[in-house]
């Protein structure tokens, strides 16, 4: 028999509950709580299940509008009308937490339950992006610190590839950035996404007095027990104990599970049906009663296990891969139980709906637990805070920075091959590599390009999509730098032919306690709010992640954005790169030779530090509607945002991303200083290359935009040349950038 604790304040405290929490439960109950109901508000009052730090400021953004067809926040995954009656979902989540002391299952099991909110909605899974942040791989002044990285850099990157191989879903896209930062705690972003008929959606929701409440899936083990709380907490020296908060994936059970959910989606035999992820049992029970207005009564002696010595506490908390709660309707409990035999699953009938608000818990002959459901749940009694917010101090000394003390380099060559080798930079085709980009055959631009396109079978369409965010500008100015995270991404789909649609984020902070990480956290949130309202991308959901910090560091504000864009016909889309030898070059946006934040300052200078780029919100909905328009009457051949590592950076990618590599000469007007005018990121800015024969045409277009263009040079050769200052063969900007990473990951 399980001896359980005596259920106390400091018992509350040791879950990650406050005193004023503990005395809160204690008033909503009337009475002391079991032990199981102390664990089951642990978990669900956590900030990773109950947003409590951060909601208020999550409302803020634009939630609904555009093409949305469930509010932010209302399902598992957004859903956004992308015609002929059918839907796309999508949403991105994070893992960071556990991949920092279990990379290879904390990835696998980051991608398995984004892949499950997807299906869950119905929808089939067509692709999985993420986006990734680690130490540095690359610092020969520390080679322990570097090993450490390198460790978690391929074991997440494994995780990742064998759990969405196995699996059958294309891993498309994604980013991957190393900074000193995230040296304890890497971030682990996972994305995924569906398509669904209209029809076909399936809610989480619990409704129907008496009808039956299924456990399908895998069986509960004692793995992931209080992951939600784990990941509400500080990674410290105690956290590698934790290893049992950290869940195991089975990606081929996973597979079983997509089509038995699908298939019983659409027999019609249910009403709601959640994934359990964080908190498992608890929160699934919970959320999708709260949702009905209704409560369950569960009897846990039914949930298959594979151990049977687990108290009702384990069970209810039990974060186990691969399982889900249904409800399905009175009478049709045979066309459930058959569904899920036919895939080998289990499928167990172990509840009721019930007219009542309450989640009442029985195990062994004996109430374990009786809570009324809404109390626990986002929006109806969980707590809900506004914390203290405070300029941070360390911003007025980062933004001080004299350029005229930064060295003027004698070769601008040698600079751009430094940075092609950054592994900020670089090409990731090692990491991309392991991944299956091209299962289910749909991936119509693989990785490599400023975005991943993905057809939809038995129509004209493709979906566009990519994650971004430059982390380094939301330390340098969190507001500016949000903007730039949902500007920068939706330039990037715009550089494949498609119409940004809507977002998703994960948001990755520190101590949300912490004043003046508060501040970062709500000026990010400021800046992309007022980024997604003047391009008409709504946030259709996503994920918080606070406490990504260690004793020694504490990692720059990462609000990663999720862009979705749609190709009505997929014969238009748009690649990076240069095509034909005589194609006339154009750049399009002004140089202002902004360095702060930049890949030039932090690889060559080690500075970070400067101010963050401006970003003018009508100049970038100019240019990619200038961009779509020329994409969509043909003048153009390829279209590149420049960002990382600036002009000179983008330009060498235009020539080396293609099958055949081509060189080019170019001249651009430089006020200043050579180094700055090349490697500056100045937004808004993208290259651009036409057939001579349409460059009037081009040229027309361009000008009745208002946006400043030049004519720069022509494709063609064995090198890039930009001015006098420039001279670099191809085969060593392809070396530098295709190898790079390579070399420092198998030397």
């Amino acid at each position: 028999m399980h001896k359980e604790p005596e259920v106390n304040l400091s018992l509350a405290k040791e879950l990650g509950l406050t005193a004023e929490e503990f005395e809160r439960i204690l008033k909503i109950l009337g009475r002391t709580p079991t032990y199981t109901e102390l664990g089951i508000f642990s978990v669900m009052w956590s900030e990773h299940c109950s947003y409590k730090n951060s909601i208020l400021k999550l409302k803020t953004l634009p939630r609904s509008g555009g093409k949305l067809l469930v509010s932010a926040g209302e399902e598992n995954a957004g859903l956004v009308d992308i015609g002929d009656g059918l839907a796309v979902a999508f949403k991105i989540e994070s893992h960071n937490h556990p991949s920092a002391v279990e990379p290879y299952q904390g990835a696998a099991t980051g991608i398995g339950g984004i892949l499950r909110d997807i299906f869950t909605m119905g929808a089939r899974p067509i692709a999985a992006l993420n986006s990734l942040r680690f130490g540095r791989i690359d610092r020969n002044e520390s080679e322990s610190l570097s090993e450490r990285s390198k460790f978690l850099f391929k074991n997440v990157v494994k995780g990742i590839g064998d759990y969405g191989n196995c699996f059958g879903v294309p891993t498309v896209s994604g980013e991957i950035y190393f900074e000193e930062c995230y040296q304890d705690n890497p971030l682990v972003n996972a994305m995924a996404v569906g398509i669904v008929k209209h029809n076909q959606t399936a809610s989480a929701i619990a409704k129907g007095e008496g009808n039956p409440v299924f456990i399908v899936g895998s069986s509960t083990g004692k793995d992931g027990i209080h992951g939600a709380t784990f990941a509400s907490e500080e990674i410290s020296e105690a956290s590698e104990s934790k290893r049992p908060s950290v869940q195991v994936g089975d990606p081929f059970t996973e597979k079983l599970l997509l089509e038995a959910s699908l298939e019983v989606i659409r027999s019609g035999a249910i009403v709601g049906i959640q994934d359990m992820g964080a908190a498992g049992i608890t929160c699934s029970s919970s959320e999708m009663s709260a949702k009905g207005k209704c409560g369950m009564e569960i009897n846990l002696d039914l949930v298959p296990l594979r151990d049977n010595d687990m108290s009702a506490y384990e069970i209810m908390l039990s974060e186990s891969q691969e399982r889900m709660l249904i409800v399905a309707e009175k009478g049709k409990e045979q066309t459930v139980l058959d569904i899920f035999k036919k895939w080998d699953l289990n499928c167990v009938e172990v509840g009721k709906v019930i007219n009542e608000d309450l989640i009442r818990i029985f195990y062994k002959n004996k109430l374990e637990a009786e809570i009324p459901a809404d109390v626990l749940v986002l929006g109806g009694g969980a707590p809900v805070y506004e914390r203290e917010i405070k300029v941070p101090e360390y911003l007025s000394k980062v933004k001080t920075l004299d350029l005229n003390s930064i060295p003027e380099p004698d070769d601008c060559g040698k600079i751009l091959a430094e940075l092609l080798s950054s592994p900020n930079i670089a090409n990731k085709r090692w990491v991309y590599e392991q991944y299956d980009t091209q299962v289910r055959t749909n991936t119509t631009l693989l990785p490599g390009c400023d975005a991943s396109v993905v057809r939809i079978k038995k129509t004209n369409k493709a979906l566009s999509m990519k994650t971004d965010c430059n982390s380094k500008f939301c330390y340098l100015d969190p507001y500016t730098g949000g903007i730039i995270a949902v500007a920068e991404s939706a330039r990037n789909v715009v550089c494949t032919g498609a119409v940004p649609l809507a977002i998703t984020n994960c948001l990755n902070f520190g101590n949300p306690y912490n004043p003046e990480m508060y501040y970062q956290f709500t000026e990010c949130i400021r800046g992309m709010g007022d980024a997604c309202s003047y391009f008409g991308t709504p946030v259709t959901g996503g994920n918080v992640s606070f406490y990504n910090l260690s004793k020694d560091y504490a990692v720059f504000p990462t609000p990663t954005i999720g862009m979705i864009g749609l190709i009505e016909n997929v014969d238009k889309t748009l690649t990076s790169y240069f095509k034909d030898d005589g194609d006339v070059i154009f750049i399009i946006g002004k140089d202002k030779q902004e360095l702060g934040g930049s890949e030039y300052l932090s690889r060559v200078h080690n500075i970070i530090k400067g101010t963050c780029p401006e970003l003018d919100l009508n100049a970038e909905k100019k240019l990619q509607d200038s961009i779509l328009e020329l994409n969509d009457k043909e003048l153009i051949k390829s279209a590149h945002d420049i960002s990382d590592g600036g002009f000179a950076v983008a330009l060498a990618e235009c020539c080396v991303m293609n099958p055949v590599n081509k060189g080019c000469s170019v001249e651009i007007e430089i006020e200043g200083r050579t180094d700055f005018a090349l490697f500056s990121e100045t937004q808004s800015r993208i290259i651009i290359s036409a057939s001579e024969t349409k460059k009037n045409e081009v040229i027309a277009i361009l000008k009745k935009s208002g946006l400043y263009f030049k004519e720069i040079g022509k494709v063609g050769g064995d090198s890039v040349k930009i001015n006098n200052s420039v001279d670099m063969k191809l085969g060593g900007i392809y070396d530098c950038y295709y190898n790079s990473i390579h070399r420092l990951m198998e030397k």
